[in-house]
């Protein structure tokens, strides 16, 4: 091999190496943190703000769904996970919970639907397919069109559990992979039923009340509203670490109220 090309790859070894030594990325702790799209902007905006006053962190926030969460963290892929509902026995395995606050789950319709109020019964035979236009609870000539969760997701696993108990949903339902992929089509379908949290609620959908309680933090808090679930981290076996550190961080005072400010209930409101 000619010199000139000796030189040059032992050049490029040498600056890789040096690269790789001295690049500050590689002296970055690292935490990686998968699972619920519910959770997710709530974790997002505490690992923003721990990693202002944590400059040697870095910290990686990634959705997939609760089933997602428990699965990468079960398996030593992430470091975290994130849950919207709580841990079934057989899917601990392992893995230790941490409430950091409760949500309310919002059952969505598109702003323009006239019903402002439905009961549980009501919810349950419009997802279920019983009710299949909007008429026949007191609203307009339009068809109902439910959107859901993907299985795996805890915002469904809840809403199912509370909601629907053994009856299944409609088969034709449409499945979104977020809470924000089903704000998106709820906001843009007149006929269109849902769910999403109420971290992600704006006034792009309208808000039911369910049973006569308006969904809120204050109902959430206590517990009037119906529909509202746990927000969880995972950690598998006892945290350490950066780990322990940034829970320490999610459970202080200052990480609480970031919480509430995302529109969670935090753990240090909930009754005992």
């Amino acid at each position: 091999m000619d010199s000139k090309y000796v030189l040059l790859i032992i050049a490029v070894i040498i600056i890789i190496s040096a690269y790789l030594v001295f690049n500050p990325g590689n002296q970055y702790e690292r935490l990686q943190i998968a699972g619920s799209t519910s959770v997710q902007p709530v974790i997002e905006k505490l690992a923003e703000k721990y990693q202002e006053t944590h400059p040697n962190v870095r910290i990686n926030v990634q959705g997939g769904g609760s089933g997602l969460g428990i699965r990468t963290v079960e398996q030593g892929i992430v470091n975290m996970g994130m849950s919207s509902k709580a841990l079934n026995p057989d899917e601990k395995d392992g893995l230790n919970e941490y409430v950091i606050g409760r949500d309310g789950i919002i059952i969505a319709v598109n702003n323009e639907n006239s019903i402002s109020n439905l009961t549980s019964e009501q919810i349950r035979n419009l997802f279920s397919g019983e009710v299949t236009n909007w008429n026949q609870i007191g609203g307009s000539d339009e068809e109902v069109h439910v959107v859901v969760r993907e299985s795996g997701s805890g915002t469904l696993q809840s809403f199912q559990d509370i909601i629907m108990g053994s009856t299944k949903i409609r088969k034709d339902a449409i499945v979104q992979s977020s809470t924000e992929s089903v704000k998106q089509a709820v906001k843009q379908d007149p006929g269109a039923i849902g769910f999403i949290s109420l971290v992600n609620m704006d006034n792009s959908v309208k808000a039911i009340t369910v049973n006569g309680i308006t969904p809120s933090e204050q109902s959430v808090a206590n517990g009037s509203y119906l529909l509202q679930r746990p927000f969880e981290l995972l950690i598998k076996g006892e945290p350490t670490g950066i780990s322990k550190d940034f829970l320490d961080y999610v459970m202080s005072p200052e990480g609480q109220a970031i919480i509430q400010n995302q529109k969670v209930v935090p753990a240090n409101q909930l009754k005992q």
